[in-house]
């Protein structure tokens, strides 16, 4: 049933212009373990389950990626601005080896153990393409809660209130209205 879902998004990702585009731009950074991740892929499986002829708008786009060799937050800054001036596009860009000390955990090792720490269990998902240009999709917590309809509390030291913020703030349940709650 994995492999279908995923199959589902890479199919979803090939046919969105606009994503594609995005991923290739990311591709052409070359960044080590490298994602386009949460919304990105979260709301293209919402939309598309809510049967939406057009992509609800993405606040931003979330370039993760993981290296250890330069964790500075002006590297990041700079790409970032570099990617908004060469697409007129919101990009958030943050290299996840140096994002532990903001969430009080352990070092990661990878941009997928970061991921895996994320706020709702339904945003861990990333896309990118590899050296062939294939998509590729991870989702270290799965995909079957995405495919629910379902916003959930990752179990890993989150607490009620800062979810339930989260889902107010980003009106998912209003853009959404399939969309049920388990905390």
């Amino acid at each position: 049933m994995h492999a279908e879902l995923k199959q589902s998004i890479i199919q979803w990702l090939a046919d969105d212009a606009d994503r594609m585009q995005a991923l290739n731009i990311a591709a052409s950074c070359h960044l080590p373990d490298w994602w386009l991740a949460a919304g990105f892929v979260r709301n293209l499986v919402w939309d598309q389950l809510h049967g939406y002829s057009q992509s609800t708008p993405l606040n931003d786009l979330d370039l993760i990626y993981f290296c250890n060799e330069d964790s500075s937050e002006q590297r990041d800054q700079l790409l970032e601005q570099q990617l908004i001036a060469q697409t007129g596009q919101p990009w958030s860009v943050k290299n996840q080896a140096r994002m532990h000390l903001r969430n009080l955990d352990a070092p990661y090792r990878s941009a997928m153990e970061a991921m895996s720490c994320w706020v709702e269990v339904e945003t861990v998902v990333g896309a990118n393409l590899n050296a062939q240009g294939e998509i590729y999709v991870v989702a270290p917590l799965g995909l079957q809660p995405l495919f629910d309809l379902t916003i959930t509390l990752n179990p890993k030291k989150h607490k009620l209130h800062d979810f339930q913020q989260r889902i107010s703030e980003k009106k998912w349940l209003e853009l959404w209205p399939k969309l049920r709650v388990q905390d």
